[in-house]
């Protein structure tokens, strides 16, 4: 993993979870990061419940937490595992 994809990880791992409190880190919920392009990044993650009420905002919040490590020019965050994973991918990643 290069030294951007740690940052980058880093980052999305201290989004926090509203209903428990704790990161994303903590609760293992980021399942990969990746540099797909130089500067641009994958993200996948997995929310705390299938039916998650809060699944849009915590995608949107981990896009914003990607994008703040200086070197990201762009970020592509996927919910796997939710029952509306497409439209929130779909919302979350539109240009």
């Amino acid at each position: 993993m290069s030294e951007l994809e740690n940052k980058v990880r880093e980052e999305v791992g201290k989004v926090q979870d509203p209903e428990t409190g704790q990161s994303f880190a903590e609760m293992q919920m980021i399942q990969s990061v990746k540099e797909t392009a130089p500067g641009e990044f994958t993200v996948e993650f997995v929310p705390t419940s299938p039916f998650c009420p809060i699944a849009f905002k915590l995608a949107a919040d981990i896009k914003a937490a990607a994008k703040s490590v200086p070197g990201v020019t762009k970020a592509t965050v996927f919910c796997r595992g939710h029952a509306m994973e497409q439209q929130i991918n779909e919302m979350t990643n539109k240009q």
